[in-house]
């Protein structure tokens, strides 16, 4: 399946760190909405009315407390059907 085959109630995963990119009312671009990873349900599609064949996922996504947040504009790329972490690389000392 691809993520443009998707529709309304599909469970989808951040593929990257979503960073608003000024859009969001109350937000500050830059600022991070979803870490890696995070899983959401898509709550609409829509496309650029520039552009109709470029898609437009509205997602929430959950948060810690596994809320659904705000609703966010997401392109496929966004977006993937695995869940992905970020690598983060601990340094242990033994003795």
């Amino acid at each position: 399946m691809r993520i443009e085959d998707l529709d309304i109630g599909d469970v989808v995963y951040a593929a990257h760190a979503i960073t608003d990119d000024g859009s969001m009312p109350h937000g500050m671009a830059g600022d991070v909405l979803v870490e890696t990873g995070a899983r959401g349900v898509i709550t609409m599609i829509g496309h650029v009315e520039e552009q109709p064949e470029r898609r437009v996922f509205i997602v929430r996504f959950e948060d810690k407390e596994l809320n659904l947040g705000s609703p966010i504009g997401c392109w496929p790329e966004d977006l993937s059907l695995e869940r992905r972490h970020e690598t983060v690389r601990i340094g242990l000392e033994f003795s």
